[in-house]
């Protein structure tokens, strides 16, 4: 649980690897939350690829505060947008699909 860091064990079954990504994820339980995340690759479908084995591994994806290139993508996958209230206020939480 907590911090996925790039590279760990965990993030290279999932494909969260340096070579494709800058950033880190976080997992709680069976939710994965795409904190802070960085294509190194745009356009190369690396994000899906990653969206697609994380769900794999049966969790829940969240995004939190997308960027609008991201949102974009998220919508096309049939993510929700709802708002969460936050430590600093309202945070606006994009969820996938449930399978």
């Amino acid at each position: 649980m907590g911090m996925i860091k790039l590279d760990s064990s965990f993030a290279k079954k999932i494909g969260f690897t340096s070579d494709k990504f800058e950033g880190y994820l976080w997992r709680d339980e069976k939710v994965i939350t795409i904190s802070v995340i960085i294509s190194l690759q745009e356009g190369q479908g690396h994000l899906r690829e990653l969206i697609e084995r994380i769900e794999e591994k049966g969790y829940h994806i969240l995004v939190p505060t997308p960027m609008p290139a991201m949102m974009i993508l998220l919508k096309r996958w049939g993510f929700t947008s709802r708002f969460q209230d936050g430590m600093f206020g309202p945070v606006n939480i994009w969820e996938a699909p449930k399978k």
